[in-house]
């Protein structure tokens, strides 16, 4: 049944939007290898880290922070961290795609940013697990060969923080996710975060600041919180 027939967008304009997704995310995973092979892991501990890990912000993390002479330790809590949230998609995964229990372990290894933010688009079932698909094959594929390529093209490129490469993956994440901050309250958490995070570069090792960047979200709702009792605490005087 096509998805107009059910309700939900066509089933080609799924994958078309997953394919675009993928392809245009899959590509940064150059990008991944590039840097991780500047930081001094070699060509298989860089694959390895795309074909297991497979979580493009924690893995950009862990090589950023040990680029930047992090301990490895605080490297590897920061990537962890980071990764804790695809366990959050996974709870409402699970209910939207509602997969055979045989094929959930094999899916949750796609359970990342982009194939949840393309299945909560879709308008039904079927649409998002068409969604989520093509998009975690589509990435897991193209990734993980851009990853290979850009860690045995490291020699050749030569000074990796020259070009800047270590942004772009972190640059198409912020792309994906500036579209669905629709809020006031998440535009003021995302920017708290990015302010945090850059304010304490220069004075907390590498990897540390982005997890202290995630304390933007609380403050921001604290923050909502005490507007919206001041509102009523308004209405309610003017009531009286």
């Amino acid at each position: 049944m096509r998805g107009d027939d059910r309700g939900g967008r066509p089933d080609s304009a799924v994958v078309r939007d997953a394919l675009g997704v993928g392809v245009a995310v899959g590509l940064s995973g150059f990008a991944f290898g590039v840097t991780s092979a500047g930081s001094g892991l070699t060509v298989w501990q860089t694959c390895a880290l795309s074909l297991l890990v497979f979580t493009g912000a924690s893995q950009f993390a862990l090589v950023g922070a040990l680029a930047a002479g992090g301990n490895p330790l605080t490297a590897a809590a920061g990537a962890f961290f980071l990764g804790v949230r695809n366990a959050f998609y996974g709870l409402r995964l699970s209910e939207l795609l509602a997969l055979p229990r045989a094929v959930r372990p094999f899916a949750a290894q796609w359970v990342i940013d982009e194939t949840t933010a393309v299945s909560l688009a879709q308008r039904d079932r079927r649409g998002a697990q068409i969604g989520f698909a093509i998009t975690g094959l589509s990435l897991y594929v193209l990734w993980n060969l851009t990853t290979l390529l850009g860690a045995l093209g490291a020699e050749a490129i030569g000074d990796t923080d020259a070009w800047g490469l270590d942004a772009a993956g972190p640059a198409v994440f912020l792309a994906l996710l500036a579209p669905m901050l629709k809020t006031t309250t998440e535009r003021v958490a995302a920017a708290g975060a990015v302010l945090l995070g850059l304010g304490l570069l220069p004075v907390l090792p590498g990897g540390v600041p982005v997890l202290v960047a995630a304390l933007a979200a609380p403050l921001a709702l604290w923050a909502e919180g005490r507007r919206a009792s001041r509102a009523r605490d308004d209405a309610h005087e003017e009531r009286r």
